[in-house]
């Protein structure tokens, strides 16, 4: 979850730091008070646009930093590892939007990029309101929240093992029948490259030894010349300087007896006589090691322009040339053996073809099942979220050709008034309704591998009961992940485990906004001016402690 959000010069907002807790986090304040620019600093950490815009007026950027804890949360930590990322339970996440155009990305503590920021925080926050990167905008996530609701995960993931091994024999078969066409020509080029790299022997680190090996055979009298003449004046001659170091060393030994001030000074010369005779022993030895040796040195010239050659012809690096060589010997094999191969490669496609075919409409039909039960509980949902009229389905498209998601095309659609057609979701919803179907979403199917959700004007166009029901529903799905909700109802704020108020206010003529987090009585006091406005009377503060009272399981 996240714990922690640094803000810095964004908008109005000067520095602010907020550490948020698990379960339901509610952000309140007046219109303007900033509540939106901290949805927009989170929005920068899924890799929305970076503007400079956002920067707040006199300053030369902009940073927003968010720590996560993932502590007990294994599969996550399996998911960023895949990603590059690796950390040990918790995760800094860190990005610098400049005046200058010098943008940065931290992850982890490391220079990143915002693709690999995007990657791994889609892995821990959603944003769910009137911002661009919503998941319910992307008509490809549809069908995973489909699959989720109806159970049908494990088929899908099975069905895109299937795919990817159908794919590879394709490829296979491909190369094979590319092959054919010119079979002869193609074997003897392909075993002259073999023969080439294999003849070279090539290991992996072995240019970089190679290169080390080089310089010292090139500046090899310098060296012998450095290391002997250091020798020579450390140990080697009539005053040598540990001779004299060591009379200094022994006439101080000698006086410390008389003045035990001296022990340390002492200390210092037997140590640093100690250190200089290490070195000088070592010196000698490097010394009688260095040799000039022009027959080796023309070797080593000679085996780095070989694999400065292979790498011209076969890859930019020396790992690249050894994989080089693995896919010719392997397509090699192939064409020598191309009718066993063959017969081989179309009897995997045909098993894999009438499997996936099976396990198609198997998935297929989990889908049409599950889209007609998702379809009937969103309504019921939506009607709870003030939404009555509104109608909600999962249409389907066949596609041409199977992909790793199986055989069709699946997206939402959404009718928010009666007497309208059906339209696709992602390009009618509001704002405030997709927050609200996503809240529904949520409510059916709890379960998420993402941490962190966040809604944003939830509570757009409804009131009284309503936004009760709003909060409890918001409660519920705060039991199984971490909510941030920016609302502007009390019925909703009462549901918070954690209340916190967003406020602006003048410093030294400048605009800053600030964000506590209110104890009990600071609850109440915020509940009543969502209630009352300007004048807060006994009755409003009396009404703000019931709506706590009636929101506590």
């Amino acid at each position: 979850m996240l714990t922690d959000l640094n803000i810095k010069n964004i908008a109005i907002i000067d520095s602010l730091h907020v550490a948020f807790g698990p379960g339901l986090n509610v952000l309140t304040g007046e219109t303007g008070a900033g509540k939106s620019i901290i949805v927009d600093a989170v929005e920068l950490l899924l890799g929305g646009r970076a503007s400079t815009d956002l920067i707040r007026a006199g300053e030369d950027e902009a940073t927003v930093e968010a720590l996560f804890d993932l502590s007990g949360r294994p599969e996550l930590l399996s998911e960023l590892a895949g990603a590059g990322v690796e950390c040990e339970g918790e995760l800094l996440v860190k990005r610098v939007v400049a005046r200058s155009g010098r943008n940065r990305v931290f992850v982890g503590g490391g220079l990143s990029t915002v693709g690999v920021l995007s990657e791994v925080a889609s892995l821990l926050i959603n944003i769910y309101g009137q911002h661009e990167s919503q998941t319910l905008l992307k008509p490809e996530n549809h069908l995973l929240l489909l699959d989720a609701y109806a159970g049908c995960t494990p088929l899908r993931q099975e069905f895109g093992v299937l795919h990817a091994a159908y794919r590879a024999a394709e490829a296979e078969l491909k190369i094979l029948e590319e092959g054919e066409r010119d079979r002869e020509r193609r074997i003897d080029q392909l075993a002259f490259q073999a023969e080439e790299i294999a003849r070279a022997a090539l290991q992996p680190d072995e240019e970089e030894e190679l290169e080390r090996e080089r310089v010292m055979l090139t500046h090899a009298e310098r060296l012998f010349s450095a290391s002997q003449g250091a020798y020579e004046l450390l140990y080697g001659g009539d005053g040598a300087l540990l001779g004299e170091l060591r009379r200094a060393t022994a006439s101080i030994a000698e006086a410390r007896g008389f003045d035990s001030r001296l022990a340390p000074v002492s200390e210092v010369l037997e140590d640093s006589y100690a250190r200089l005779e290490d070195a000088a022993l070592i010196l000698r030895v490097y010394a009688a090691r260095i040799e000039a040796d022009p027959a080796r040195l023309a070797m080593v010239d000679d085996r780095l322009d070989m694999i400065g050659r292979l790498k011209r012809k076969y890859g930019d690096t020396v790992a690249e040339v050894i994989l080089h060589q693995g896919s010719v010997e392997r397509e090699l094999e192939l064409l020598r053996n191309v009718e066993a191969s063959r017969d081989e490669i179309e009897g995997r496609l045909a098993g894999i073809s009438a499997r996936m075919k099976e396990l198609g409409a198997m998935l297929s039909a989990a889908r049409r099942e599950g889209a007609g039960r998702l379809s009937a509980a969103m309504g019921a949902e939506l009607h709870d979220l003030a939404m009555p009229s509104a109608r909600f389905t999962v249409s389907f498209d066949e596609l041409p050709e199977p992909r790793a998601t199986g055989l069709e095309r699946g997206e939402f659609l959404f009718s928010p008034n009666p007497g309208e057609p059906q339209r696709p979701l992602a390009r009618i919803a509001s704002g405030g309704e997709l927050s609200r179907l996503m809240l529904a979403l949520k409510q059916l199917h709890p379960e998420s591998d993402v941490p962190t959700l966040v809604f944003d004007e939830v509570d757009t166009g409804i009131g009284g009961a309503t936004s009760a029901m709003v909060g409890r529903k918001l409660k519920r799905v705060a039991l199984n992940q971490q909510v941030l909700c920016i609302t502007h109802l009390p019925q909703v704020a009462a549901c918070a485990d954690r209340h916190y108020r967003v406020e602006k206010r003048q410093e030294t003529g400048r605009t800053v906004t600030s964000v506590a987090c209110l104890d009990p009585d600071g609850r109440v006091a915020e509940l009543a001016r969502m209630l009352g406005g300007v004048r807060i009377s006994d009755t409003t503060l009396e009404h703000a402690r019931e709506l706590i009272a009636e929101a506590l399981p």
